[in-house]
């Protein structure tokens, strides 16, 4: 996109170069930004040196939905963030540079982009996560500027169709892909991801998903990372 785009880069307190860490991207929500993660949920920064990871934060912009835009080029999110920051963080970090070394997961719009882009780099990464995500872009057509990245529902509803996380489905495989979900019982995407569930489970995907009481709110989120966190550590444990 031409621009100079800030991350937030956490190292693990053992982390030194004479060992590879895996990475797991962790991405905000609808107008947030990078720095979303450690200034609201600032014992982020504990899971690094918990599991011995890094996490990378990574800069969404207002209301880019991490996606490639069909409409208009100066937003190519997924491209930034599954390509070119992926490549940057292996170059400038000692990491593990192989999908069994690489999570991505993030709340809301983030939740949305996690999946979409896991789903598209399967190559790039081997286990991925989503917290009270918008995984069907299609019922809030008119809302969370969606339209500026996709163009109006109207125009081309294949569009967001094709966009949605409930519309990529059919692009795993059982097992390709280490899934785990949540959202809660009180959040405006309950009915959205109670409808993903379902669907992995009618196309026999494996998945962990998650219901507890919550909203769509820090609190959540706060909470459901340290479950997420702990799900990718048994991934990472397990392949290298």
């Amino acid at each position: 996109m031409k621009k100079d785009i800030k991350a937030v880069v956490l190292l693990p307190g053992t982390y030194s170069k004479a060992k590879r860490f895996p990475v797991v991207y962790l991405l905000h929500g609808f107008s947030g930004n990078y720095a979303d993660w450690i200034t609201k949920d600032p014992a982020v920064k504990n899971l690094a040196d918990q599991y011995h990871c890094i996490i990378v934060c990574p800069d969404g912009a207002f209301a880019s939905w991490y996606i490639d835009s069909p409409v208009n080029k100066d937003w190519m999110y997924d491209t930034y963030v599954s390509k070119e920051l992926v490549k940057y963080i292996d170059t400038h970090f000692s990491t593990i540079k192989d999908r069994t070394g690489r999570a991505i997961t993030g709340l809301s719009m983030g939740g949305h982009g996690a999946l979409t882009m896991a789903i598209e780099h399967q190559k790039t990464y081997g286990a991925v996560g989503s917290m009270s995500g918008c995984v069907d872009l299609k019922p809030y057509a008119k809302d969370f500027a969606i339209n500026q990245i996709l163009g109006n529902y109207e125009d081309n509803p294949k569009s967001w169709a094709d966009h949605s996380v409930v519309g990529m489905i059919n692009q795993l495989k059982p097992g390709a892909l280490k899934i785990i979900f949540d959202c809660g019982t009180d959040d405006f995407f309950a009915g959205i991801n109670n409808s993903l569930h379902q669907q992995l489970l009618d196309a026999k995907i494996p998945h962990d998903y998650i219901v507890r009481p919550g909203a769509h709110t820090w609190d959540y989120w706060s909470n459901s990372i340290n479950y997420q966190m702990l799900f990718f550590h048994r991934y990472f444990d397990k392949l290298n």
